[in-house]
Order: C-alpha cells, then structure tokens, then sequence
C-alpha cells in the first residue's frame, strides 16, 4: 500500500472514531486532527514496522571497540539509559521507560548508537513490554552471534494511568540468553549492576 493511501484510509477512520466517541469531527479544534493522527501513527508512533532492524548491523572488530558510552562489568557490555517508546498493543496507549543490554561480544560489536536505535525499531509497533523485551535480546543474540544478552525494561503502562488502580505501576521485564543463563554468578553480577544503573535514572528522563 502507498503512504498516501495508508494516510487516507487512516484519517477516514479518525474521523469515524471522533463520531461514534460523540464528538464532530467539524468542529474548529477537530478539523485538522485526522491528518494530523495518521501522520503521527505512520511516521511517528508505528513507523517501526517500515524498519529493517537489521539495516542497523554495521559491525567492528572487538579490538577496535573504544566506544565512551559503554560499560564493561566482567566480560559484558552493559549500555544503560536507552529510551523506550512504544504503544501497548492492548489499549493503545503509551508505555514509556528505559532499557539496559548487556552482552558479550564474541568477535564482533556493534556502536554504542546501534542499541539505541534497534530498540526505537522494536519499541515503535505495537506492543506487550514482556515480548518487546525478547524480540530485542533475541535480535541482539542472533544476528551479533553474542556469547550472551541481558536486556532489562523498566516501564510505565499509561493505560493503567486511566483505568484499573490508576496508578503509575513500574514493570520491570528481562529476557536472559546464552551463557548468562547457564552461569548464575555472572548473571547475577551484571543484571545487580544494571538494575542499580535502571534505578538510579528517572524513568522518564526525556521529553515525552
């Protein structure tokens, strides 16, 4: 399908949704909002279905690896303070937070920047925060051929935030592969780093 259509077709439905919630999709304040919507979804909100995650591995040699914003815990990589932005699949409706990954590298790594841009692939689709979790450390385990990954989310569901208990309830996910599953001293090591690192940062310390 062309983008113009999607557009099309999306703000049609916008403006159906207005009507049936009651409200005119006339009105002065509600005129533009259809286009507006349906440029936010395709190009903002679920732009990762448009994204080869994998257009991302532009790998180094381990030698070369000299990045600054990394920190190495044993044999691990850990890269802390990435943002999550995504929508749950569920009520369509934010969940916003913070990942850590930690791996190691057999002979090849990946950019500091990377990370950070293959969990916005995965994070801007429709989500659970537990499969997003997987999908990345999945990604990250296969495609790097890494020895082992942790990735840890910490974050905020805002449909919890107008429904249910109407609390700000933080969920913590983890997804563990290769040799951290098989030695628990070293997993236990490098996820108390990162939950430290997790929890020493306001959960949302970017614009929302």
């Amino acid at each position: 399908m062309s983008r113009s259509y999607r557009i099309k077709r999306l703000e049609e439905l916008v403006r159906e949704f207005l009507v049936l919630i009651g409200e005119d999709p006339e009105r002065e304040g509600l005129k533009e909002t259809p286009g507006r919507v349906a440029r936010l979804w395709l190009e903002d909100l679920a732009y990762g279905y448009d994204k080869d995650p994998e257009d991302l591995l532009k790998t180094f040699s381990n030698e070369d690896n000299n990045e600054e914003n990394i920190q190495k815990i044993s044999d691990a990589i850990v890269i802390s303070g990435i943002p999550v932005r995504s929508m749950c699949e569920h009520h369509l409706l934010p969940i916003l937070g913070q990942a850590s990954i930690a791996y190691i590298p057999s002979d090849r790594v990946l950019g500091f920047s990377k990370f950070a841009r293959i969990v916005d692939v995965f994070s801007r689709r429709l989500q659970i925060q537990e499969r997003l979790t997987n999908q990345i450390a999945d990604f990250i385990y296969e495609n790097l051929r890494a020895r082992g990954v942790i990735v840890l989310i910490r974050g905020i569901h805002l449909c919890a935030l107008h429904r249910g208990v109407k609390e700000p309830l933080i969920t913590l996910s983890r997804a563990v592969r290769g040799v951290f599953v098989e030695n628990d001293s070293l997993r236990r090591e490098v996820m108390n780093f990162m939950i430290r690192e997790l929890y020493s940062r306001e959960i949302i310390p970017f614009e929302i």
